[in-house]
């Protein structure tokens, strides 16, 4: 069967593989070029990965290699500071929270309730969400054991009586979700007691996860068609950027839901209040290696503010802030509403939010030090194909979240979809175990 790929991202890369492994035929139409958020950017000399930049749930990598029949080139090591310092108006909490510390037996109660979940996680990240499947069935009893009546990730933590700098470090991983503790789903309460100490980088870099996905691509006859931009669909006959006709049994998109409905002819607009939230990621080169951890990460100071700004698409007083230090390469990612604004590094927000970060971890002017610095902003992510560059796409109510996956696989005969417009949330695991779902519907169907 001829199965043509809209998206040359992750999503569509992982895909790719698994269906040409079963012996169709697969080419894959990549606007830009293969890696969609990933990809490897020059600043000053040094090599930045973008996109993804922890690497947690390996469970579902080992999966995704098992199918395929392929040995791990990824040589994954872990984070020593696994998912890093949060710095809380309550106190610094590094997560996960070392003996001896004072919230450290705070920290194995809550592990101690979201333990029964580390095994089926796995499951539910894989397996297609059907009530006829025994392995879901039986890992979503598990999640509900765990979560009782909280359907979100607020409702859950103030349910825990934590002490309140350990509660307001797990409220920021709800921005795995792409949206606020209030909003996302409770299963995003859970990931940092799930994600524990497993939270590893390739010795390579992130860009290694994409050149191994392209290196399994290749050697299956996969055709990767990058600077082939789509502009129509019909049936399962595409248009193509000059008016070429590419014509396919099967068609999956890896693309963003909205836009897919553009090329479709379908309504492709969303209000913003139904957007996830998009981001700011500053890239620099030091002139000496930064005198910071691997990882820190800096919360919005109050959450109830930080969410009315980003439904209402303005710009929040504070914000999630993720650091990332390595030799003399910085990265800061700031999160932002999903609105296509240009906010690049003169602009008074970024400014602000930067002073912010470089105070709150004793570094002042770092990014000013920089022998040279660039940023992607959300009018990048918008020109990706995401509404208003929301990197997880439309936010949905939370009963539709986490492993209830929002959108149909199949939207017609010939259309299917895979992608983070279909498993929001989660990053890589959630790309990869994605893929896994829908080739093992497809190959049902």
């Amino acid at each position: 069967m001829s199965v043509g790929i809209l998206g040359g991202g992750l999503a569509g890369l992982a895909l790719a593989a698994l269906l040409a492994s079963r012996g169709h035929s697969v080419t894959i139409y990549e606007r830009d070029r293969a890696g969609g958020k990933l990809r490897r950017e020059i600043v000053g000399g040094l090599s930045f990965d973008t996109g993804p930049s922890l690497f947690t749930f390996p469970g579902v990598w080992r999966a995704y290699l098992e199918r395929l029949g392929e040995a791990d080139p990824l040589a994954l090591e872990p984070l020593t500071d696994g998912l890093g310092t949060h710095h809380t108006p309550f106190g610094a909490v590094p997560l996960p929270v070392p003996p001896g510390h004072p919230l450290h037996s705070a920290w194995e109660t809550y592990r101690a309730k979201v333990q029964p979940l580390a095994h089926p996680i796995v499951a539910l990240l894989t397996t297609p969400p059907r009530l006829t499947d025994p392995v879901f069935l039986r890992a979503s009893r598990t999640l509900f054991g765990v979560v009782g009546p909280h359907l979100t990730a607020e409702s859950w933590i103030r349910a825990q009586r934590m002490p309140p700098a350990l509660a307001h470090a797990i409220r920021t991983h709800a921005l795995n979700a792409g949206l606020s503790p209030a909003d996302a789903a409770a299963l995003y309460a859970l990931i940092p007691a799930l994600v524990g100490a497993e939270v590893y980088r390739p010795a390579g870099g992130m860009g290694a996860l994409l050149n191994a996905l392209l290196e399994f691509v290749t050697v299956r006859g996969v055709q990767v068609r990058e600077g082939a931009e789509v502009t129509g669909i019909k049936g399962a006959t595409l248009t193509l950027n000059g008016g070429e006709l590419a014509q396919h049994d099967l068609l999956v998109s890896a693309m963003d839901p909205h836009r897919l409905a553009a090329l479709r002819g379908l309504p492709a607009v969303s209000p913003t209040s139904e957007r996830t939230v998009s981001g700011v990621a500053i890239y620099a080169a030091l002139p000496r290696a930064a005198p910071l951890p691997a990882t820190s990460v800096i919360p919005p100071s109050d959450f109830q503010p930080f969410r009315t700004a980003i439904r209402a698409g303005a710009l929040p007083p504070d914000t999630l802030a993720l650091v990332h230090a390595e030799g003399r390469r910085l990265a800061v990612l700031l999160t932002a509403p999903a609105t296509a604004r240009p906010l690049g590094l003169d602009h008074p927000w970024v400014r602000a939010q930067v002073e912010r970060v470089e105070r709150t971890l004793g570094v002042p002017g770092l990014l000013a030090s920089a022998d040279d610095v660039q940023a992607l902003t959300p009018e990048h992510y918008a020109a990706g194909g995401h509404p208003g560059g929301a990197i997880y796409g439309a936010a949905l109510p939370v009963w539709r979240g986490g492993p209830f996956h929002p959108q149909p696989y199949r939207l017609t005969p010939r259309l299917w979809q895979v992608g983070t417009g279909v498993h929001p949330g989660g990053g890589i695991p959630a790309i990869l175990g994605g893929a896994l779902m829908v080739d093992t519907l497809l190959a049902r169907a």
